[in-house]
């Protein structure tokens, strides 16, 4: 230590310098302090107010201040209350004029803009099941996700009843067994298409097969009014009675010996059986079906999308001479 860092206090003892005084702080005072001499977290703030233009304060006040308009800040559209627990939001102008139109659907609340309501009203003439309430497009957004295409019309309701398994085979028509199917909009899209084709019902399984859903009913496009769709426990029994009651059940399969033939089906009511996507229908389900058939692929494509492939089975059954 050099000389210049040594002090002598009186009677010659060497003061340390202050970096280095037991219990200091280096380059601080130490831990004694006289009178006159505030705590660090006593002294007054000395700290300046001033800050430039544009930076820093509140959002819209910088906005102000660099020049743009401002506009306080709002809070989110109110959101509605939750849908109870048993109810289902529908969305969408098709599936929701069905759904009005539908007496054995119970309706709790309908929200519409004032567009859609014009709209609605020219597919379903007023007065309506139910009274609407109107309401701005941003506060669907809201309760339904931004990214719902739901044409300013939302309608809360009860899910539709499962019927039973004798009520379908009164109607006249094909049937459609789903495998496995769990994406809620091709399950509406093969209800779509069962309603083009006159279909007598769709029937998928109790469990990994979708619930109704305001995507699955905007994808079926009113046809979930229409079409029953009925849930099954065990699909393989499921099939054992269909063809007890007299239906030719064809299980769509890439292994099939021959392609599906609406003329070969002549004189019979025949029911669809379609699988998953990617893994198809499953063994046991393959071996109850009547025979197995592929879709004519000329173009090369190895398999389509589900619900795809049941409208061109749906199309190929029915047309019988």
């Amino acid at each position: 230590m050099g000389e210049s860092a040594l002090r002598l206090h009186r009677g010659g003892r060497v003061k340390p310098p202050r970096d280095h005084r037991p219990g200091g702080r280096p380059g601080g005072p130490g831990p004694h302090r006289g009178p006159g001499h505030p705590r660090p977290d006593q002294r007054p703030d000395q700290r300046s107010n001033w800050r430039e233009p544009g930076r820093g304060g509140p959002p819209g006040q910088r906005e102000a201040e660099r020049g743009g308009k401002w506009q306080p800040r709002t809070a989110p559209p109110p959101r509605p209350p939750e849908a109870p627990r048993g109810t289902v939001w529908l969305y969408g102008q098709h599936a929701v004029a069905a759904a009005l139109a539908n007496p054995a659907r119970r309706l709790r609340r309908l929200l519409l803009t004032d567009e859609a309501a014009a709209a609605l009203a020219e597919r379903l003439r007023p007065p309506w099941a139910i009274p609407h309430e109107t309401v701005e497009r941003g506060r669907l957004d809201h309760l339904l996700g931004r990214d719902v295409v739901h044409q300013g019309v939302a309608l809360l309701a009860d899910p539709l009843g499962t019927p039973s398994l004798q009520h379908a085979l009164e109607r006249p028509g094909p049937v459609v067994v789903l495998d496995q199917v769990t994406d809620p909009r091709n399950v509406g899209a093969i209800l779509r298409s069962a309603a083009a084709f006159g279909a007598s019902a769709v029937i998928a399984q109790e469990r990994n097969a979708p619930e109704e859903t305001g995507a699955l009913a905007k994808a079926a496009s009113g046809a979930l009014e229409t079409v029953p769709l009925l849930r099954a426990v065990n699909i393989a029994r499921t099939l054992v009675a269909l063809k007890a009651a007299g239906i030719w059940m064809v299980g769509l399969d890439a292994s099939g010996a021959a392609p599906l033939s609406g003329p070969a089906l002549a004189g019979r009511r025949a029911g669809l059986v379609l699988g998953a996507e990617g893994t198809g229908l499953r063994r046991l389900t393959r071996e109850t079906c009547d025979e197995l058939a592929k879709l004519a692929m000329p173009g090369g494509m190895e398999s389509l999308n589900v619900s795809a492939a049941a409208a061109i089975a749906l199309y190929e059954v029915t047309r019988q001479p």
